[in-house]
């Protein structure tokens, strides 16, 4: 049994300005990166340069980073900041910022020589990495996986490269001014997280304490997301630490089936990343052992089974998904024996047919 979670974190209210000397000795110029408005406009890329300007740090931003980030943008953005001999790099964002600044800081480590990208023969150096994270989903900011757009393959797929920011910053706040639709996203795409992770085979004690912890928190944002309740500091500041949560889980175990299939759907539909892995989720669930299943759905506040597939529905009602997308996802997916092989219950390709169509057996 082995952890490793490498990450200093600080949380809290104002964390970036109460921290602002963490920011130091990383190097003498971060190159920030963010997308088009976001880091903006929730006061965290403010925060941020407030930070970096205490600390008598120079900056410049690379805020080209767009939704599932590709290989082409992480290399204008390795080329940005060695124009302007950046040491270090800042994600500021949700997973895709996140994502695409560890890919800059491998490939400025790498002279910009994006070939590297996805050899795995390449020594996985990379620029120190901070991470600010403003959305409550995918947890980058505590795993060491960057997910980027391969057009050429046309899906999604991580680099090789393990790249764990060296502290990252949780601040609830950033979540105020989000809307309540990106915040659902997100929100179902940490509960994958954490269900991915319990159920995975290498699923270990401190990975599972990682998931009830998490599953506790975001228990208690479950009546916000429901529609039931108005939010407050408390429910986006839990939020944000769930999210965490279950970044550190799957830091350990990596995630599962329904991740997998999701990389086809949010390529080929553009669907946002938390509802293609929610489309899957209640049914590769419902796969696993019925005692799992109940210390599970109780750990995340659902009555049942049934009220558990009710909320994933409302959560993606809104994407119809045609039955050539379901078939590409699941003829890649059945290919990749170590996702199948990497679950505790038996996912063969009759299970995984039935994840993906909903079938009866």
């Amino acid at each position: 049994m082995t952890y490793y979670m490498p990450v200093k974190i600080y949380d809290g209210k104002d964390t970036v300005i109460a921290n602002h000397q963490a920011f130091s000795g990383y190097g003498t110029k971060a190159l920030i990166v963010t997308g088009r408005s976001s880091a903006k406009r929730c006061g965290a890329l403010q925060d941020v340069c407030e930070a970096l300007e205490t600390e008598n740090i120079g900056w410049t931003l690379f805020d080209e980073i767009e939704e599932n980030p590709s290989v082409e943008t992480v290399s204008r953005g390795s080329a940005a900041g060695l124009a302007e001999a950046a040491d270090f790099v800042i994600g500021i964002g949700g997973g895709s910022p996140l994502d695409a600044a560890k890919a800059i800081a491998f490939l400025m480590k790498h002279n910009g020589d994006a070939t590297k990208l996805y050899d795995a023969s390449v020594s996985p150096d990379a620029l120190p990495v901070l991470a600010v994270p403003t959305t409550c989903g995918t947890g980058s900011e505590v795993t060491g996986v960057s997910v980027l757009t391969v057009h050429e393959k046309q899906t999604k797929q991580s680099i090789p490269h393990k790249i764990f920011p060296q502290a990252a910053f949780l601040d609830g706040k950033y979540l105020h001014d989000a809307p309540k639709r990106m915040i659902l996203n997100t929100a179902v795409d940490a509960l994958a997280h954490m269900l991915e992770s319990f159920e995975s085979r290498k699923a270990d004690v401190f990975s599972m304490n990682a998931v009830l912890n998490g599953l506790t928190l975001w228990r208690a944002a479950l009546p916000y997301l429901r529609g039931e309740a108005e939010p407050d500091d408390e429910t986006f500041s839990v939020l944000m630490r769930a999210s965490c949560y279950a970044g550190t889980a799957i830091a350990q175990t990596g995630t599962s089936v329904p991740h997998a299939l999701s990389y086809i759907l949010t390529y080929t539909l553009q669907m946002p990343h938390g509802p293609a892995c929610g489309y899957f989720l209640d049914r590769f669930l419902s796969f696993a052992p019925e005692k799992e299943q109940a210390f599970l759905l109780q750990a995340s506040g659902f009555r049942d089974f049934r009220d558990f597939s009710s909320f994933l529905q409302n959560a993606v009602k809104e994407y119809d998904v045609p039955a050539e997308t379901l078939q590409r996802a699941y003829d890649t997916v059945k290919q990749n024996t170590a996702r199948l092989n990497g679950c505790r219950f038996t996912i063969d390709e009759t299970v995984l047919h039935r994840i993906v169509f909903n079938t009866e057996a």
